[in-house]
């Protein structure tokens, strides 16, 4: 099967038009044509995957419910929208099967609870092996699910304060990870360079307003993962038209 590849990762979907991390902003990520989706999965206290960004509901939800303590039935219930345009917490299990509907975008999974080899489990029950990728900073989960899913795609993310270079790239050809993304504020045209010579795709995160969008274009970076993917695929086209680096 043959993906699409700009280089979009749509993060938690496209949160500046719908609600991060529901069916109803995963789906205008796959629609607006980024190439990634990108999600974070917990575990509720009854032990289903779910995709929420953070710890807690009070951010993002109408009421404030701690995800690992609370069952998804009482879960569901929760408002993430508007009382004109109510969302819902998805099941992990629901993202994929929206993604399988499809032949072009595939589902970048972040574990946020200690639950690769349950997300592993899920994704082979499905057989949606070849459209799942993992992203993370923990090291020790990224190599987990590598050694799991052998097939999937591997986004290693750095954070403010990473280690050098030279241990991040000797730690992804180690494991065979596919991509670095690093946070906007380190990358560098050294760093990008580094990591581009070996064949390792270069990501930034998160990246959201135009003019960072084209420094870190110029700068070399191949991935951006971003809250507004219209405005990032609008650029890419506009670049393109123009032959390339933009100021």
């Amino acid at each position: 099967m043959s993906f699409i590849q700009n280089g979009v990762t749509a993060h938690r979907g496209n949160p500046v038009e719908f609600p991060e991390n529901t069916l109803p902003s995963f789906r205008s990520g796959i629609e607006i044509g980024a190439d990634w989706l990108e999600l974070d999965a917990h575990f509720t206290r009854d032990g289903e995957l779910v995709v929420c960004h953070d710890f807690t509901t009070g951010r993002t939800a109408n009421r404030d419910l701690v995800i690992a303590d609370t069952d998804w039935a009482e879960l569901r219930t929760l408002n993430f929208g508007t009382e004109a345009c109510p969302a819902s917490m998805p099941l992990l299990r629901e993202v994929i099967e929206l993604v399988m509907s499809q032949r072009q975008t595939r589902l970048s999974i972040q574990p946020k609870a200690d639950c690769v080899a349950a997300v592993v489990a899920l994704v082979h029950a499905l057989g949606a092996e070849d459209r799942i990728g993992f992203n993370d900073g923990d090291w020790r989960k990224m190599r987990q699910a590598r050694e799991l899913l052998p097939e999937a795609w591997i986004f290693l993310d750095t954070s403010p304060g990473i280690e050098s270079v030279d241990d991040i790239l000797a730690f992804a050809r180690e494991n065979r990870f596919q991509s670095v993304v690093m946070h906007h504020s380190t990358v560098t045209p050294d760093r990008v360079a580094a990591l581009a010579t070996v064949g390792i795709e270069v990501g930034a995160w998160t990246v959201n307003e135009p003019a960072q969008m084209r420094e870190m274009l110029n700068m070399g970076v191949t991935r951006l993962y971003t809250d507004a993917p219209k405005s990032l695929l609008a650029l890419d086209r506009a670049r393109k038209r123009n032959g390339g680096m933009e100021g």
